[in-house]
């Protein structure tokens, strides 16, 4: 059984929608969009700890505009009691703080918390449409030190995840995989992010695969629980399970099972369906 988290976007309507379909206990994620900024991720977060879920907030390097702005929000996540980061480095275009890289931000943290804040960090199994594979791979082998886990990009085969995690490996990164797993995402909307982002490979790798990929893109929305069921059985699964939401809380993937969502970041992945636990640029 996998462990797993849900991502949300930290929408005006989110905090009730999460209360009102998700149990307490449960790990979310909050992104953290420019167009929203940092203070909406918090605020976000902050809500939801107080109502007993296990909140990890994300980080945008660049979007981050003085040390003194990034040590209110260590403050406020004491307050909350929330105890883990996800970090990116963020928009390139955004960037007026002291703080260019997600490297950059994690040394400051460390540094700030006494390195009691946990830290994932985003990885790209199909490459990142502006940095070269190498400069991504050297990236987290110097973050390595200083994060718990890896949550990779949206990915639709189970193939490139497994070959993702095995390169890792072979080049020294030895921190726990979190699989990135599209929710049950309306078909239309799926398809546009896939191209935005740049995983078509492995969107290609779904509707390639005949009456399989009808099934999994069939109707009016995107369907996890096959993707997560062949994550699985591969020979070396993911640590957990990280659902991208789109903040689509009402259809949560059921085969496998996404039980009750409680685990932890640095867990190995385990045969069978999904323990939920309470549920990326670099």
């Amino acid at each position: 059984m996998f462990a797993s988290r849900l991502e949300i976007i930290p929408t005006q309507d989110i905090v009730p929608a999460v209360l009102e379909r998700v149990p307490a206990g449960t790990t979310i994620t909050v992104t953290c969009l420019p167009q929203h900024g940092v203070e909406r991720t918090m605020d976000t977060a902050s809500a939801l700890a107080g109502h007993g879920f296990n909140v990890v907030p994300h980080l945008a390097a660049r979007s981050i505009s003085s040390r003194g702005q990034l040590a209110g929000i260590l403050r406020a996540c004491g307050t909350a009691g929330i105890t883990e980061l996800f970090v990116i480095g963020g928009d390139k275009g955004q960037s007026g703080g002291p703080f260019e890289s997600s490297e950059d931000l994690m040394r400051e943290i460390a540094q700030l918390s006494g390195k009691s804040m946990k830290m994932g960090v985003a990885g790209y199994p199909e490459g990142h449409p502006s940095i070269a594979d190498g400069q991504l791979m050297e990236s987290l082998r110097i973050k390595q030190d200083l994060a718990t886990h890896i949550v990779t990009q949206m990915c639709f085969s189970p193939s490139t995840i497994a070959e993702y995690m095995a390169v890792l490996r072979r080049d020294g990164v030895k921190l726990p995989v979190w699989a990135g797993v599209a929710g049950a995402v309306p078909r239309t909307k799926l398809l546009r992010l896939a191209t935005k982002i740049g995983v078509g490979s492995s969107l290609r790798f779904i509707t390639g695969k005949g009456a399989l990929g009808m099934t999994l893109l069939g109707g009016t929305s995107y369907q996890p629980e096959q993707f997560i069921a062949d994550l699985a059985d591969l020979p070396v699964p993911p640590a957990g399970i990280h659902l991208y939401t789109f903040n689509s809380l009402d259809s949560l993937p059921e085969a496998g099972g996404l039980g009750p969502m409680h685990g932890t970041s640095d867990g190995a992945g385990a045969k069978g369906g999904v323990r939920s636990s309470a549920v990326p640029s670099p």
